[in-house]
């Protein structure tokens, strides 16, 4: 969505930057390495990893990341089998460069994920490895994880295997670099074939009653001349193409792990029946036709989030996916106790399926340990004992590390949220109510203020809005509302609505 040229006045850069500091510090988001992980990371960057591994530089490999990426954890290759298509995904071998116990290790426990904040980002792995010599740079030898996956002609696995390489990527692509060249025709055999087997299997995730929401994204950026702003990205066909190799791959790593009866899942419980039938409200109050026969995943496709009360509704069912966690089976619990089992059905309900986090082991801890099960039950073996033993707490390791990326992430947009709208308190905006908390009366049937959300037209802010006593928040509805408070030290932003 296009955005004014807006400037941070009266607050500079500067300030920005000194609220950000401040935000990382509350929340404990890692600063330096220390001394001894930083060597240790530097000494791996230097060895030769090249040794007992497939020699795969034959392949012609591309990343597909978004613009300025150098922590590439992903190359992907697509041909066809005749009856198919073979899927080669080379993961970065981060294990490759970690030895467990060491200082690195600690660190990297410690950390969990990579944090990104519109200033800069804290990765998970030193610099000299996420974006040197462990990224699957273009052309350059790099140690990887291959997983090749047969895909039948409808887009269901039949085959898996995983194994250490040596691959050469040839191209580093950003998502709208190769959306041109597969709408212009030009895009190379494989990034065709990419976008075919993208297609299928986002047809068979329908199928399982998986659903993927297009829900624009609200994206903090810094101009050339060091301000910010805040835009709405819509996404590109590829990227949800793209993204679902990631999850074929994530799905072929949960059924390795299952047929090794040792592991770690991402799940995520079905929605509550009351969410859903908060949501159908919704829909009503939207005016989408949601018939009672169609399913959730059914009604997904029919919308288009350029429109605001789509939009509104998109925004609104994503409160459904809420729950996630991981599940480490097939080993002792976190206090010792019995071996963990894994449920008949452990799937994870916004995809439709049992699925493992693996493709990202450069900006995610857990993908490191996953990937070393499913390269040994591949390879008919044990997996090492260095990774069986980490599964047990890697879940809570996950989820704290996830809350703490999670409150950073939105308050660094509170941050420039506020900055764009300090100078502007009093004025007003054209916007959609996107949230709502439901009533404008409390539960003795007295007139309150509601609250809710609302979307900004230009710029791209999304903060807090309260009605007048005793009327509702009109939900999906274009607004006028008024900027009542934004305060960067309280990284708070607030509208009201007459």
């Amino acid at each position: 969505m296009p955005t004014r040229d807006l400037r941070l006045a009266p607050v500079s850069p500067d300030d920005v930057v000194s609220a950000l500091a401040a935000l990382r510090a509350e929340i404990g988001v890692p600063a330096m390495y220390p001394t001894d992980a930083r060597a240790e990371a530097e000494r791996a960057a230097r060895g030769d990893l090249k040794d007992f591994r497939q020699d795969r530089r034959d392949i012609d490999f591309v990343t597909i990341d978004p613009p300025g990426s150098l922590d590439l954890d992903q190359a992907v290759h697509v041909a066809s089998s005749g009856h198919g298509y073979i899927v080669r995904y080379a993961i970065a071998d981060v294990a490759a460069f970690v030895s467990p116990g060491g200082a690195l290790d600690a660190e990297v426990h410690r950390r969990g994920l990579t944090f990104y904040g519109p200033d800069s980002r804290t990765p998970l792995h030193p610099a000299v490895l996420s974006e040197g010599a462990a990224s699957l740079l273009p052309d350059e030898d790099r140690p990887a994880v291959l997983w090749t996956i047969a895909v039948d002609s409808s887009g269901e696995i039949s085959s898996t295997t995983v194994t250490r390489a040596v691959v050469r990527s040839r191209a580093r692509l950003t998502y709208g670099e190769a959306q041109t060249a597969l709408d212009a025709g030009s895009a190379p055999e494989s990034l065709t074939l990419l976008a075919d087997v993208g297609r299928l299997r986002h047809a068979r995730e329908q199928d399982r009653g998986g659903v993927s929401l297009a829900v624009p994204e609200q994206e903090v950026v810094r101009r050339a001349d060091g301000a910010y702003d805040l835009e709405l990205r819509r996404t590109l066909p590829i990227e949800e193409w793209n993204a679902q190799i990631s999850l074929l791959t994530g799905i072929a790593a949960a059924r390795l792990m299952r047929e090794a009866g040792v592991g770690i899942l991402r799940t995520l419980p079905p929605a509550e029946a009351g969410d859903v039938a908060r949501l159908r409200r919704t829909a009503a109050a939207l005016g989408i036709d949601w018939p009672e026969q169609t399913t959730y995943a059914e009604l997904l496709p029919r919308l288009e989030s350029r429109r605001s009360s789509h939009a509104a509704f998109l925004n609104e069912a994503t409160t459904l996916f809420r729950g996630a966690g991981y599940l480490a089976f097939g080993v002792p619990g976190p206090d010792g106790g019995p071996r963990v089992p894994l449920p008949a059905d452990a799937r994870h309900a916004a995809i439709g399926a049992e699925y493992a986090h693996v493709t990202a082991p450069l900006r995610r801890l857990v993908d490191r340990y996953g990937t070393e099960i499913c390269l040994a039950q591949s390879a008919g073996r044990d997996a090492p004992e260095w990774a069986l033993a980490a599964l047990p707490t890697l879940p809570v390791t996950m989820q704290t590390a996830a809350r703490r990326a999670n409150t950073f992430e939105r308050a660094c947009i509170d941050i420039v949220e506020a900055v764009l709208l300090g100078s502007r308190v009093g004025r007003q905006f054209d916007g959609v109510v996107v949230d709502t908390d439901g009533g404008a009366v409390d539960d003795h049937g007295r007139s309150r203020r509601p609250r809710g959300q609302v979307m900004l037209r230009d710029p791209a802010v999304r903060a807090a809005v309260v009605g007048t006593d005793g009327v509702e928040l009109p939900l999906g509805e274009r607004v006028r509302v008024t900027l009542a408070e934004a305060s960067v030290a309280e990284r708070r932003v607030l509208f009201t609505l007459p």
